[in-house]
């Protein structure tokens, strides 16, 4: 990997969410270079085909619908471009489609919602819904996605999309104070979780009737432990903030926890001309120093931070967790799951319930719903701390969703809701 070497010579830090040694032009995080090849459509296939009971052709439908009708302009996808801007303008495709007249669209001062056009996006949908996955991968979409690649400045082959495969695995499980907690396996955070939840269990044995000012330190300190043995330690070669979180349940009592993400907001910026897709820029998620457990290597899958998790409590609840938000995610996962096993919350209490981030730092930060007295007692026996809301943007704390069954089939769900179309949903 040519690109990912020369680290800038100032010693400064990545510009984005992971806090790497700059690269210099920042190529791991936007541009052709930062593009991991895609395995999004691959997963959804083969979750569809194990689990699923509509076809593929059928779960895709909405979307394609929603392509043809263009992405809706509210104050929320309004601010967004115009927040990244100055890095979409980079790019002609994105240029082209986000910045129309050279500047971010706006939204109706009268309230009505407008639309934005995605060429090409619908046609590439009902490719997929026509052929499958393949349609990508190794079929009719395939030269049009390589070429746009190739002129983009991309170094993905037909071999690399050809090859790629989704696998599917059994979760993680783990026993947490006579819970079982279900999350994902090894390259997410799910072993963080499990190791973060054993650390607080040995912190902290004794458990209050709600969290006091004692479980939020050892919460902390559990975070800031487990960081530092997962940023060290974690990563394929230890084997032998765009992201959207999806909770949901069906009228048979099954429960989903599904996370998918292009990485940063927009992704590597570079949109594909004759597909209308919008990539990633998933090589942001390796380390760019050589050598180390989660460096770039040829067909390595990286260290990444999704956490959808699934949970069964003492009482026979089950429950379905899972966020946005980079490296916040694990931290948010981690507590809300200790607020509905350990100490029994409703999901609309667990979702605000005040919460800390810790994300890889000595930095803690905590949430201004936090009680006074928690706050004082976890500023005095830290090393670093602040205080900040939360909020959509920015968004110092991950973004959560729960869904939760009880034994007799009832069904409860709360999020904290980052965008106007966002929303519980119960049928």
């Amino acid at each position: 990997m040519p690109w990912i070497t020369p680290l800038a010579d100032d010693g400064s830090n990545s510009s984005d969410a992971f806090n790497w040694p700059k690269v210099i032009d920042d190529r791991n995080i936007h541009g052709p270079l930062a593009v991991a090849t895609p395995g999004y459509l691959k997963g959804i296939e083969l979750a569809a085909q194990k689990f699923g009971s509509l076809p593929l052709k059928a779960l895709i439908e909405p979307a394609r619908q929603q392509a043809l009708l263009g992405l809706p302009i509210d104050w929320f996808a309004s601010q967004k471009i115009n927040q990244f801007a100055r890095g979409l303008r980079t790019y002609e495709g994105t240029r082209s489609v986000y910045l129309t007249d050279g500047l971010p669209p706006t939204a109706d001062l009268e309230g009505r919602l407008t639309y934005l056009p995605l060429p090409n996006l619908a046609t590439t949908l009902q490719a997929v819904q026509d052929e499958g996955s393949n349609a990508f991968y190794n079929g009719a979409l395939t030269p049009h996605i390589l070429q746009d690649l190739r002129e983009a400045g991309s170094k993905i082959t037909a071999q690399d999309l050809a090859q790629y495969e989704a696998i599917l695995s059994a979760p993680l499980h783990s026993q947490y104070r006579g819970h079982d907690i279900f999350s994902a396996g090894a390259l997410t955070a799910g072993p963080s979780l499990i190791h973060a939840l054993k650390t607080f269990e040995t912190m902290h044995p004794d458990l209050a009737d709600l969290p006091d000012a004692a479980a939020y330190l050892a919460m902390a300190k559990a975070l800031q432990k487990t960081y530092s043995n997962r940023l060290e330690n974690l990563g394929e070669g230890q084997l032998s903030g765009s992201t959207t979180h999806i909770c949901t349940a069906d009228s048979a009592g099954n429960l989903v926890s599904f996370t998918q993400t292009i990485m940063s907001a927009f992704g590597a910026r570079i949109l594909l001309p004759n597909s209308g897709i919008l990539m990633n820029n998933g090589m942001m998620w390796f380390d760019p120093r050589p050598g180390g457990h989660n460096s770039v290597e040829g067909g390595r899958r990286p260290l990444c931070n999704m956490c959808p998790t699934l949970g069964r409590s003492q009482n026979g609840n089950w429950f379905a967790v899972g966020a946005c938000g980079g490296r916040k995610i694990f931290p948010s996962v981690f507590q809300l799951a200790i607020f509905l096993s350990d100490y029994g919350l409703s999901v609309e209490d667990a979702a605000h319930q005040g919460r800390i981030d810790v994300s890889g730092t000595d930095l803690v930060t905590l949430m201004t719903d936090l009680p006074d007295d928690i706050r004082a007692h976890l500023q005095q026996n830290l090393s670093q701390t602040r205080v900040r809301p939360n909020g959509v943007s920015p968004n110092h704390f991950a973004l959560p969703q729960i869904v939760q069954r009880s034994p007799n089939g009832e069904l409860e769900g709360a999020c904290f809701i980052p965008s106007p179309h966002a929303k519980v949903s119960g049928f």
